[in-house]
């Protein structure tokens, strides 16, 4: 098993790496330093004095990829791919546009991202596996009818229509929690309640009904009916077999939520006025600061990897057969 995840971390780094030259790409030779500059100055007429004092000011100035005029390891350092790219690998965000310490931001701002993401995805992962389960148990019937027209309902509702209007019923005419903001500590509870429920509500229709295809996938299969034949119980085939084996499918489904717990949700934050990353990655669009820009993309990059990596390790807990693979 530790030959098997050796073997997969080595498939990561040549991904990690694509990804950070792209993004170089991107930043740097597509929308060059120059192009920054003038963005940030915001005058139609810019000086060429502006531009180079702005560079300089912000780490700018140096070449690209290769710095002739240096001598020695400063010909590979003194450059803009090593200061605003190679460091990223160490995790090293440097500072905004805008002076600020983006490594401190992402410190302070991850908290209220996962105060809403963590809580969303464990009752979402209940609710929507027991929600399913049940439908699976009861297939063929009306209730399996009924929850199927339910969760098409449900996930064909924009989650912008839940956000507003659970804003306007528990806020607005209720009074049970605040609209939007947030504070730290034991009051936090009040400003994620509503959130985590938006976001486990919204995420029943497509979470129940992809959950139950692979449940009924399960249920069709050879094992299942020789098992059915020797006189298990329904309920104990469906929980003790059916859901073991379903499990590699959902945990597929999962890596691509694993990254949300950490980068926080863009709409749902920006609509409660949430502190956290999802946040934070908006306001430096807005504000046109690249710097938070390409290391948010790197530490989403870094995130969805390691989300693959612990869903291969999963696979070898609930599936046996991968570990010789």
């Amino acid at each position: 098993m530790l030959a098997y995840i050796i073997r997969r971390t080595l498939y990561a780094i040549p991904i990690l790496i694509g990804v950070n030259l792209l993004t170089f790409v991107l930043f740097f030779v597509v929308n060059t330093p120059d192009d920054v500059a003038r963005m940030h100055l915001g005058a139609k007429r810019v000086t060429p004095e502006a531009i180079e004092q702005w560079k300089q000011e912000h780490g700018y100035d140096q070449p690209l990829l290769y710095n002739r005029k240096a001598s020695g390891v400063a010909k590979v350092t003194d450059t803009i791919f090593y200061n605003k790219s190679m460091r990223l690998f160490a995790f090293d965000f440097g500072s905004s546009d805008a002076g600020r310490d983006i490594g401190e931001d992402i410190s302070q701002r991850m908290w209220p991202s996962l105060a809403i993401a963590l809580p969303t995805l464990l009752i979402g992962l209940l609710v929507n596996i027991s929600f399913s389960m049940l439908l699976a148990f009861f297939r063929g019937t009306y209730l399996d009818l009924s929850g199927v027209m339910l969760a098409v309902v449900l996930m064909s509702v924009s989650s912008l229509f839940y956000i507003i209007g659970g804003q306007y019923l528990f806020s607005k005419l209720l009074h049970l929690v605040p609209v939007s903001g947030y504070e730290s500590g034991m009051q936090a509870w009040r400003f994620v309640l509503l959130p985590v429920a938006i976001g486990v509500f919204s995420g029943i229709g497509a979470g129940s009904r992809w959950y139950r295809t692979f449940f009924l996938e399960e249920v069709n299969r050879d094992y299942v009916r020789t098992a059915r034949a020797k006189g298990l119980p329904e309920a104990r085939l469906l929980f003790r077999h059916v859901l073991r084996n379903a499990m590699v499918p959902i945990l597929t489904g999962i890596v691509v939520i694993l990254p949300t717990l950490f980068m926080g949700s863009l709409i749902m934050e920006s609509f409660f006025g949430i502190p956290g990353l999802g946040s934070y990655t908006i306001e430096a669009i807005q504000t046109q600061d690249f710097a938070i820009v390409r290391a948010m993309v790197f530490l989403g990059s870094v995130l969805y990897i390691l989300g693959l990596l612990l869903t291969d390790i999963s696979y070898t807990l609930v599936d046996p057969r991968i570990r010789l693979s």
